[in-house]
């Protein structure tokens, strides 16, 4: 293969279901329960079911967000097989100031009018106190950028949260960032993307998504 083509494939995984309920999770910290630690555990072991098109991951790096619901399993993991780990800020979830840690049920009655405000302008998203949508998306893609520059043939894990792959995924499939919601992105969500970088020119693919629910149905 050429110098000015390479191939980089990227895993992304949501954490599995934390500590606390259900309440909104932003920088908020939390452990995975156990069921957090069996659902990320089940989706990497299936994805390492033998068979064709189930080849054991061969991760060259794990990336994650510093939060403890995403670093904790991506350290173990990293560890397990022997690979680097990168923690980085920059995959971390939205800053949501004064709603974190809120009731979703609560939440949704004091966001209401920001959500419906945001089907029309990103910028209409700013949490109390938070971190606005707009810094939140730039911070998200310019860490997607960097990926990039990654070497030919890298295999990456990243371990992040769904408000983030809220952003990656639309990015992907040309899909408006505010249009996003019917995309199902549960717990211990699994998706890989396929990155061509071609003469500096970057092309992604969605390879699959929730693979980890998919295949837990199918061999049911």
């Amino acid at each position: 293969m050429p110098d000015t083509c390479k191939k980089i494939v990227i895993d992304f995984m949501r954490h599995g279901e934390p500590e606390g309920g259900d309440i909104l999770r932003g920088r908020v910290d939390p452990v995975l329960t156990e069921t957090g630690w069996d659902q990320m555990r089940r989706a990497v072991s299936l994805s390492e079911s033998n068979g064709p098109s189930r080849k054991t991951p061969n991760w060259t790096e794990i990336i994650s967000s510093p939060l403890q619901r995403c670093c904790h399993f991506a350290e173990k993991t990293a560890e397990r097989m022997n690979c680097l780990t990168t923690i980085d800020n920059q995959w971390q979830e939205i800053d949501y100031g004064d709603w974190d840690g809120m009731l979703v049920s609560e939440w949704r009655k004091v966001a209401a009018e920001q959500f419906k405000a945001f089907k029309n302008d990103l910028s209409a998203l700013a949490p109390p106190n938070g971190e606005d949508y707009l810094s939140f998306k730039e911070r998200v893609l310019a860490a997607w950028e960097k990926i990039a520059t990654k070497p030919d043939g890298s295999h990456l894990l990243i371990v992040t949260h769904g408000g983030v792959l809220r952003v990656i995924l639309p990015s992907v499939l040309g899909m408006p960032l505010n249009r996003s919601f019917p995309l199902h992105i549960p717990f211990a969500c699994l998706s890989r993307v396929l990155l061509e970088v071609i003469d500096g020119s970057v092309n992604a693919s969605l390879i699959f998504h929730n693979a980890g629910e998919y295949l837990a149905g199918e061999n049911q």
